[in-house]
């Protein structure tokens, strides 16, 4: 639709549309809000007068959309408002972030700031930076949380301008709006925006399969209604004859969430039959309206058979999102299974805006539990601003859609954790010494391992160790990003202490053989031996991975005649080197494992995915021709899954180097006084090493031990033997393989 209004109609179409925003506004405003949302409408009108979106509009229209979304779909104050209307300003036109705060106070600049930040990263870029761009924009909630939801506003109102932009563009923040923005929004009770969003992002992602379900849903719209009409019918004189105030309306479910449930079930549009709900919504004092809740879906249950499997029970124990209601499903008229959703008016707006509608209903006393909760599980995820910013969003998008469970602590409170959360979690979400020490569990009195799954209603326990230290393995089960990154940050911080042994043991052997460690001869080591970074070389002398005929070869080549091959690779690489945070440890992934006891087998990588050393993957055990590794996410993985459930076996990229396996070393000895003691005494302070197992027996002044041990590799499991052999009385150590 071409636009070509007159100046004057433009005008007009200008004020009518500031009306609508003070008019449509979710609170009231006072003499001095209007006044304050005047002046920044003025100073927007006048700053923004020459620009013009793509579609021909004069600019003031998105900024005044924006604050429409935020003061109307999402109740926000008159701050916000201010924010949303002046949140392109900086960013485009003449005036300065200190222009805003003179004008509008500190609060008002603080989050023009922030959205101005964000809006410098919109550039077209590969998956990590956008990634980085992402952590940025949700470092920010540091500051205010109004930043990420004016945000989600200007996000929502460019979705919905979007068609005059080329189809590269629009696929592109497409994605990166079911990427990011609509799981936010999820997350932050915002049902409505999340739903337009991902309507929207599937309209340019799959414009086809958008058109198709719209069509049918339009063509369906009438059945609808009739059916809401005949269900409504039944349940009304009951309602009326208990004095209830009430509204029974239907509401059909998004576009997007019939497409998800049509690629997760493999069935078609007519396939589907909950493709609406029906609501209920009564008036009811705060006091009442748990009670009101039940009696109205004793009143539905007498009508309607229910579905004892599928109740939602979010009164009594709402989502963290703030989100109460009731969820039924009952078998209505005509043979259809139906789901109900019985809530009160002020449940109903919670659940339609958030936190905004929370904080008008909570008693201002109250601290604001809900958001601070929310905020404070985010921060924890920001906490390790150094992370890889890949990992940084897949970690945090898994807290945002996660399904939750709720669990005990032994003193009866009740804490929210993500859906196949495990105990170390639990742990993790009480205190991260907890975490760090964590070695099992009791749940429900029961002794578990700290990878136990838990579910709802479990009361847990955890049991700590001095001696426990986060490992490698426990990124397999753990599910918070609380976890993963504090446990990534104190794997790191004990692959620094291990590389700093290793420079010092990389600098004495190599002065030994009258060579400097100079940052040349560094990366000449780095790209010898096919690693990412000098941290990773320094961390590999530390654990033994290097020994000194591999030193000794690189020696060689270093004085060979291909010198200048090498030459001309260090040039090459060494800028690629330089680019590389120098703090980053790279996996480097070279070798396959499979099932849980991770075992080394033949295998051959599959032709419909062609899997690669890092990639998430699985083995399936063919009849004429051994394993085959697939992509998890391989066109075929589905079905295979689906019909060989039992062919399927667990695989997974490793980096070798930094794999721990466990060793028993035999001990035979003549024996004295604190003989154990010693051998454990240089085992754990001198290497660093876990210690699983123990059993020292003597007879006769003559003993025999077993140790168990967690080793990264050969070299380091020569050190223990040859520490050990220098104990006094120490006779004989070997490595066997039966305890």
């Amino acid at each position: 639709m071409s636009y070509n209004l007159s100046i004057e109609e433009e005008n007009k179409e200008i004020a009518k549309r500031y009306k609508d925003l003070l008019k449509g506004a979710y609170q009231s405003f006072t003499d001095a809000d209007k006044k304050e949302i005047r002046k920044a409408f003025d100073i927007a009108l006048e700053a923004h007068k020459d620009q013009r979106r793509k579609t021909g509009e004069p600019y003031i229209f998105h900024p005044i959309a924006v604050a429409k979304i935020v003061a109307y779909e999402i109740g926000l104050d008159t701050t916000s408002i201010v924010a949303a209307l002046l949140h392109d300003v900086v960013e485009d036109t003449d005036y300065t972030l200190e222009d805003i705060e003179r004008l509008f106070g500190e609060n008002v600049a603080r989050i023009v700031n922030g959205l101005t930040k964000i809006s410098h990263l919109k550039k077209d870029q590969d998956a990590s930076v956008q990634a980085e761009n992402f952590r940025k924009m949700l470092l920010t909630l540091n500051d205010d949380v109004r930043v990420i939801l004016i945000k989600i506003a200007d996000r929502l109102h460019n979705m919905q301008t979007m068609d005059a932009m080329p189809p590269d563009k629009q696929l592109k923040i497409s994605s990166e709006t079911l990427y990011i923005y609509a799981p936010l929004a999820h997350r932050l009770g915002l049902y409505n925006i999340k739903s337009e969003l991902e309507n929207l992002g599937l309209k340019y992602t799959e414009p086809d399969v958008y058109k198709d379900i719209s069509n049918r849903i339009t063509q369906s719209t009438e059945e609808h209604k009739k059916y809401i009409e005949s269900f409504s019918n039944i349940l009304k004189s009951t309602l009326d004859n208990e004095g209830f105030e009430y509204t029974i309306k239907g509401r059909r479910k998004s576009i997007y969430s019939i497409r998800k449930k049509m690629l997760s079930q493999g069935v078609s549009y007519d396939e589907i039959y909950d493709k609406f709900a029906i609501r209920i919504i009564y008036k009811s004092t705060i006091k009442k309206e748990k009670f009101d809740a039940w009696k109205i879906y004793s009143i539905v249950t007498d009508h309607f058979r229910p579905n004892p499997i599928r109740l939602r029970d979010w009164i009594s124990q709402p989502k963290s999102t703030g989100y109460e209601s009731l969820h039924i499903t009952v078998m209505g008229p005509m043979g259809r299974w139906v789901e109900v959703q019985i809530r009160s008016e002020r449940m109903d707006e919670i659940a339609e805006k958030g936190y905004a509608a929370h904080y008008k209903y909570k008693n201002k006393n109250e601290g604001e539990t809900g958001l601070d909760d929310w905020l404070n599980k985010i921060k924890d995820s920001l906490e390790n601003p150094n992370s890889n910013a890949v990992d940084f969003v897949e970690d945090f998008k898994l807290n945002l859609y996660s399904k939750e469970i709720f669990v005990f602590t032994p003193n009866g409170d009740l804490k929210a954790l993500p859906k196949n959360a495990t105990a170390l979690d639990f742990a993790f979400s009480i205190h991260t010494q907890v975490g760090m020490n964590c070695r099992g569990a009791k749940v429900n009195g029961k002794l578990k391992p700290i990878s136990h799954q838990l579910k709802s209603g479990d009361q847990v326990e955890i049991i700590t160790a001095k001696s426990q230290k986060p490992n490698v393995g426990w990124l397999d089960f753990v599910v918070t990003a609380r976890a993963r990154t504090r446990i990534k940050n104190a794997l790191n911080e004990d692959q620094k202490k291990i590389a700093e042994e290793g420079k010092e043991i990389l600098t004495r052997k190599l002065r030994h053989l009258k060579i400097n460690l100079t940052e040349k001869v560094v990366n000449e080591l780095v790209v010898f031996f096919k690693l990412k970074t000098s941290l990773d070389l320094f961390y590999r002398m530390g654990n033994g991975s290097i020994d000194n005929n591999q030193l000794k070869e690189f020696i060689s080549s270093r004085n060979s005649s291909i010198v200048n091959f090498f030459k001309n690779r260090i040039k090459r690489s060494k800028s690629v080197a330089d680019t590389i945070d120098k703090n980053e440890v790279v996996d480097n992934y070279d070798s396959l494992v499979f099932g849980k006891e991770e075992e080394h087998l033949d295998y051959k990588m599959s032709q419909c995915c062609n899997p690669i050393p890092g990639d998430k993957v699985f083995g399936f055990i063919t009849i004429n021709d051994g394993i085959k590794v697939h992509k998890k996410d391989c066109p075929n993985a589905i079905s295979l899954q689906a019909n060989y459930a039992y062919r399927i076996i667990n695989a997974k990229w490793i980096d070798s180097t930094k794999q721990e396996f466990r060793a028993i070393i035999k001990i035979h000895g003549v024996d004295h006084q604190g003989m154990a003691n010693e051998i454990t005494k240089v085992i754990s302070t001198n290497m660093n090493i876990n210690i699983h197992n123990l059993n020292i027996s003597s007879s006769d002044g003559v003993f025999e031990g077993k140790i168990t041990v967690s080793v990264k590799n050969k070299t380091q499991l020569q050190k223990i033997s040859d520490s050990i052999k220098k104990i006094e009385g120490v006779d004989k150590v070997e490595r066997i393989y039966k305890l």
